[in-house]
């Protein structure tokens, strides 16, 4: 039996108490092997926040869903189990507010870096701009998760930064430092998000490794504001 198919036969799962239900069953039915837990917390926080986001601008695309699966790799086999646990917390009569207070707590109550909050909105971020719009509506409700998640309105600008290009992207934001640092203290913060972001700090911390298409594309962001800043002092 796979991993998919003991966490969603350990419950009966109805479209009225799907995310409640999942979340206490990711609580205790791993509870002696917190590393598991972990990466089962994850995929189901993606799965059911990214569902209840589709609904926010009231239209899935193909290239929402593309975008999904290309940040979740899961095997065939499992294509059923996922488009279960998806389909059922959209129907979910508990609002996203809910499952993210629920998912944070956990989190706060178990043996893990709760960096992996911030990296559940890095997957929600990915999702939202894949049909190249993220809509006002689906900014919002990342806002919203961001707060339960207890991520600060600095750090969300900087998490924002590293997702939506636009022209003149600040990326003094993107590092978290300011235009008045020196560079030496702009290199030491870079190197840090760096080693903070490597793929083997994402496992440690409970990014399964089908998430890691994530690490890529937050270590894309940071090289791309680390050089355009060094460009900048160098022609200076």
């Amino acid at each position: 039996m796979s991993l998919w198919e003991r966490l969603l036969n350990s419950v009966t799962l109805t479209a009225s108490s799907a995310l409640s239900a999942l979340i206490e069953a990711v609580r205790t039915k791993f509870e002696g092997d917190p590393e598991t837990r972990r990466k089962v917390a994850f995929s189901v926080a993606v799965i059911a926040l990214s569902a209840k986001m589709a609904k926010a601008d009231g239209i899935v695309t193909m290239d929402e869903v593309d975008a999904f699966r290309r940040i979740f790799d899961f095997p065939e086999s499992e294509a059923k189990n996922v488009a279960r646990l998806y389909n059922l917390a959209r129907q979910d009569i508990a609002g996203f507010e809910s499952y993210a207070e629920r998912l944070a707590a956990m989190c706060t109550s178990c043996d893990t870096n709760c960096a992996i909050l911030e990296d559940v909105i890095d997957g929600l971020f990915h999702i939202a701009k894949a049909d190249g719009l993220l809509h006002e509506k689906e900014l919002a409700f990342l806002e919203r998760v961001a707060e339960i998640f207890s991520i600060d309105e600095l750090r969300f600008e900087q998490i924002l930064a590293r997702h939506v290009y636009v022209e003149g992207r600040d990326p003094y934001i993107v590092l978290g430092v300011s235009p008045n640092d020196d560079f030496s203290k702009i290199k030491a913060r870079y190197r840090v998000l760096v080693s903070e972001n490597h793929p083997d700090k994402l496992t440690a911390r409970g990014i399964p490794e089908e998430f890691h298409a994530l690490a890529n594309d937050k270590m894309a962001a940071l090289n791309a504001a680390y050089a355009a800043i060094e460009k900048e002092r160098r022609a200076a």
